[in-house]
């Protein structure tokens, strides 16, 4: 049931309310006795400051957009095999969404 419940979690666009749950469902888990549960949301506690980021919409990015950039940096390293400067392939990186011109 905990378990089902915490996929709500995501759903919260403020960090308040998403904390609240977070809280909540922590409360309930006390009673349960589960430590991989218990384990679990120690680790979300620790790094909660990383994950409240995700709860505000204007962060929020595709996954679709995510995968093809990922997708584009591997294209460009395989194609920049044998280079010495980071430099050049970090700027082949961030020029890689720039319209053409």
């Amino acid at each position: 049931m905990l378990k089902e419940s915490f996929g709500q979690w995501w759903s919260y666009e403020r960090e308040g309310w998403a904390r609240r749950f977070f809280d909540n469902w922590r409360a309930a888990l006390k009673w349960q006795r589960l430590k991989p549960d218990e384990k679990f949301a120690e680790m979300i506690d620790r790094h909660w400051d990383g994950i409240a980021v995700y709860c505000k919409p204007v962060n929020k990015v595709s996954l679709g957009f995510v995968e093809g950039l990922n997708n584009k940096i591997r294209v460009i390293q395989r194609r920049s095999y044998g280079l010495r400067d980071e430099e050049y392939l970090r700027l082949k990186i961030l020029t890689c969404m720039l319209p053409a011109l």
